[in-house]
């Protein structure tokens, strides 16, 4: 009897990078379109402009690095980074801020270090916290909801001219950050940022993210891990130092759950491949560790919210983290189980 020969499945398929990617697009859609619902078509021009200055560095640091164009620029990488920064900055960004924030995110943060894959930090936060450091008046500039009209918003954003005083407003987490004296009863009565336990509209929003996250793990494009660790870290965290309601209240576990960019971090921020850990178990202690680092950000430190700086800081423990929580390669012996060299 002769035995079928037995060869290497070589099969080829579509781009997975770039389906992977369309994917990840698609899931974002319920927060856009709960973000164009609040603030109108802010959210859209901060879409389109981003993308377009993603892909215009993208094309020219590529064709600096004689890099195939047409081949990279497909896989929709820079698509993605430029729409997750794009839902991170306020509606209505000044063009000039999307520009530098694109700028540093394909630049600083993925081809410097050789392009997709090979970026140790996540992208679209690298640009993120450089705009957000350097212009803290304009990444702090959110508009009320439904306070804005499509072609005023517009001309602010080309410098054409201002919109009116008091079209901006203080988020949840800012409200809160800056509370002296109220409840958060009397807060939530005084300023139309807050909600019934987040921030008005920053409660839908993070519900329509929390949809499309649960659509990326029905589509099996991410695991549990990351964002579970992250949710459950911030919500165990939230709830031990949660003391009532007073004016030095730090905001309760609902609270940090659906407001801010929570969601959006926990499902499309902290399950980026590249930037975090590798294992299932490194995943979920990477997630654990942003979660820690939010709420710690959140209640004590300068910056009210706090995703992208726990983001960073835990990009650069995932390597230490992949050490430690490396599996065990089939056929081997746990480490430290008397196995010695030569046996």
């Amino acid at each position: 009897m002769t035995l079928p020969r037995i060869t290497s499945p070589h099969a080829k398929g579509s781009n997975r990078t770039q389906q992977v990617m369309l994917q990840v697009l698609l899931a974002t859609v319920p927060g856009i379109l709960a973000l164009t619902w609040l603030f109108g078509a802010g959210t859209l021009f901060n879409l389109v402009w981003a993308s377009l200055c993603a892909l215009g560095f993208e094309a020219a640091l590529l064709a600096a690095r004689q890099r195939p164009l047409a081949f990279f620029l497909k896989d929709y990488s820079a698509l993605v980074t430029a729409v997750l920064l794009a839902l991170a900055l306020p509606p209505y960004s000044p063009w000039w801020l999307t520009l530098i924030a694109c700028g540093f995110a394909i630049g600083f943060g993925k081809q410097l270090y050789g392009g997709l894959g090979q970026n140790p930090f996540n992208p679209a936060m690298v640009g993120y916290v450089v705009v957000l450091i350097s212009f803290p008046v304009e990444m702090t500039s959110w508009p009320a909801p439904h306070g804005v009209a499509a072609l005023d918003g517009l001309k602010h954003i080309l410098g054409i001219a201002n919109l009116p005083d008091g079209w901006a407003q203080a988020t949840a987490l800012d409200a809160l950050k800056v509370n002296k004296s109220l409840t958060i009863d009397e807060l939530r009565a005084s300023n139309v940022a807050f909600g019934h336990f987040g921030g008005a509209g920053s409660e839908a929003v993070n519900l329509a993210f929390l949809a499309g996250g649960l659509y990326l793990l029905h589509k099996r494009l991410i695991t549990w891990h990351a964002p579970v660790g992250m949710l459950a870290a911030l919500f165990v965290m939230s709830l031990l130092f949660w003391n009532g309601s007073g004016s030095d209240s730090n905001g309760s576990p609902l609270f940090h759950l659906l407001t801010g960019a929570t969601m959006l971090g926990a499902f499309f921020i902290v399950t980026d491949p590249v930037s975090g850990a590798t294992s299932n178990r490194g995943r979920l202690v990477f997630g654990i560790g942003v979660g820690v680092l939010v709420y710690v950000i959140r209640a004590w430190g300068g910056y009210p919210d706090a995703v992208a700086f726990a983001v960073l800081l835990m990009n650069l423990a995932a390597p230490t983290i992949d050490y430690y929580t490396r599996p065990r390669s089939y056929g081997h012996r746990k480490p430290n189980s008397g196995f010695k060299l030569g046996e």
